[in-house]
Parts: structure tokens; C-alpha cells; sequence
């Protein structure tokens, strides 16, 4: 199977395409389109059928034609996430609805002023947590840690088409210059957000069973969140129905200096948000390392 490269796949003529029919037509005109698209993936993308697939048959333990069927709906789902994703940052936000559930607990840990760490995950849309941070964070003290892996040509098409969100972002280099902003933004009393489900080829990993079978998660949010006197939560943005959305916001307990105590913490919690949306897992590469 496939390993995680770090980039998205997609040209800048596809989203040319579908953000013609977001502002010329509807959302809904551009969802049309990608019952064609995610057909053409469920029939050609065959690394990536195979890593989902697994998924669906192995760990959720669905039967074979169930499993092809889920297949199609989480290409489906995650076209949605991506056109929805744009959709709100071209200036449509109000064209979906929002549940803040715990929404509280963030501006509990800005208030306090003691900065955090918030972890999540590749599930549901957590390309827009980033307009969902901006309702609580006025002053600019919410930082995500990123990489800059968006093919080129794609990031400065879609920078030139929608707007800029005020959330602060810390991008990954190979020169661990990252760790000095992180380090930095949380002596400043900021929240700085990871998230905790991929890690890069040769870098260090936890590892531990996730959905029945051993898995690798990257060390570094665990072992910093664990190392650091400060409040930890998860966080994930579930898409619910065509256009509504629904944040979660979770405050963990964290032994001192344990990191695999908090990643069995995180990892049941990601296992509850897949109970109940069990289509919004996009990790199409071979997450479990299948031999």
C-alpha cells in the first residue's frame, strides 16, 4: 500500500471548476459534479482504494459490498469537506450552519492565559477549524502547525480567490526552525493546535492499537503536550448534514511526562468521533502499515 507523501492530489483546473459553480450557480451545482468525481476515484484510484478499503473491511469490520459502497461515500464526503472548505473562505460562510459544542472551553483557556495545546486528527473538515477559531479568538492567539505541501500552482490559485483567515500558522521545516515558533507561541500564553494522526517517513512515532491493530502516530504533539504544565484538548470539526457543521471541543486529563497515556487518550477519542461519523476518515494511504 501507499505511505502518506504529504500533498493533495488535484489540479488547478479542477478547482477552477468547482469554484466557478460555487459563485456562479450554488454548492449544491458544485456537489452534483462529484458524484462523477468521486465515481472516477472509487474506478481508478486504486492505492487509495486499497488503503480505505481496508478501513471499512478490516477495522470496521464491514461486509464486502458494503465496504465498496463506503468507499464511494467517503470520496463523496471528502469532495464535500474540500468544496465546502472554499465555499467558506471565498466569502459563503453563511451559507452553512454551525454547532459549537465546547466552544466555551476555548475561550475559558484564552481567558486564562495560559495558553494550550489542542490536537486533532484527519477527520471531517478540519480545513475550516480555522474560520471556526476566529468566533472565539479576537486577538490572534490561536496558532496551527501545518505543512506547506499544497502543490504549488493550487495554493496561490485558491490565495487569489478567497480570504485570508487571521489565524497565525506554524509551518514544519526540515530545519526544526517549528519548534522555536511553537516553544515561543506557548510562552506567549497562546494555543497552538496539531494534528496528532500522521507522522513523516524517518521522524519519531508512538505506537499503540487504533480500531483493533497497531498503528504509528507522530511523537511530537504527545510528547510536548505531555513534557508542558499546560491544558490539552481535542478538537474536531464534524460535517453533519449538506451544510451544517458541528465543532467538538474536548479538555483531556495529562499525566506528567506520559506521552503514550495521552495518545491512548487521543486515540479513543478519535475511535468515538468514527463511531459516529464513520465516512469522515481521510487517510487514504496505508495508515496501519499493511504487510
Amino acid at each position: 500500500m501507499t505511505k502518506w507523501s504529504g500533498k493533495s492530489k488535484g489540479t488547478v483546473l479542477g478547482y477552477k471548476i468547482f469554484i466557478f459553480f460555487i459563485k456562479n450557480v450554488s454548492v449544491r451545482a458544485a456537489y452534483f459534479i462529484l458524484y462523477f468525481v468521486a465515481l472516477y476515484y472509487l474506478l481508478f484510484s486504486f492505492k487509495s482504494n486499497k488503503a480505505i478499503y481496508y478501513y471499512f473491511r478490516r477495522r470496521l469490520k464491514y461486509s464486502v459490498f458494503k465496504s465498496v459502497i463506503a468507499i464511494y461515500k467517503s470520496y463523496f464526503v471528502f469532495g464535500q469537506t474540500l468544496i465546502d472548505k472554499t465555499a467558506i473562505s471565498a466569502g459563503l460562510r453563511n451559507k452553512f450552519t454551525y454547532e459549537f459544542d465546547g466552544i466555551n472551553k476555548l475561550k475559558q483557556l484564552l481567558q486564562d492565559g495560559k495558553g494550550g495545546i489542542l490536537i486533532s486528527a484527519h477527520v471531517g473538515n478540519f480545513e475550516i477549524a480555522e474560520f471556526f477559531f476566529n468566533e472565539v479568538d479576537e486577538n490572534s492567539q490561536i496558532n496551527l502547525v501545518t505543512t506547506d505541501s499544497e502543490h504549488r500552482a493550487i495554493k496561490e490559485y485558491l490565495e487569489s480567490v478567497t480570504s485570508k483567515s487571521e489565524i497565525k500558522f506554524i509551518l514544519i521545516n526540515e530545519d526544526l526552525s517549528h519548534i522555536y515558533e511553537i516553544n515561543n507561541a506557548l510562552s506567549n500564553n497562546e494555543l497552538v493546535c496539531f494534528t496528532g494522526d500522521r507522522y513523516f517517513e524517518g521522524s519519531k512515532y508512538l505506537e499503540t492499537d487504533f480500531l483493533g491493530a497497531p498503528a504509528k502516530f507522530p511523537a511530537g504533539p504527545f510528547l510536548l503536550a505531555s513534557r508542558l504544565k499546560t491544558p490539552v484538548a481535542f478538537v474536531y470539526v464534524m460535517k453533519e448534514t449538506a451544510k451544517h457543521y458541528h465543532l467538538y471541543t474536548r479538555i483531556t486529563s495529562v499525566v506528567h511526562r506520559d506521552a503514550e497515556d495521552l495518545l491512548g487518550k487521543y486515540v479513543g477519542s478519535v475511535e468515538g468521533m468514527l463511531k459516529k461519523y464513520p465516512y469522515q476518515w481521510f487517510n487514504y494511504f496505508d495508515f496501519w502499515e499493511v504487510k
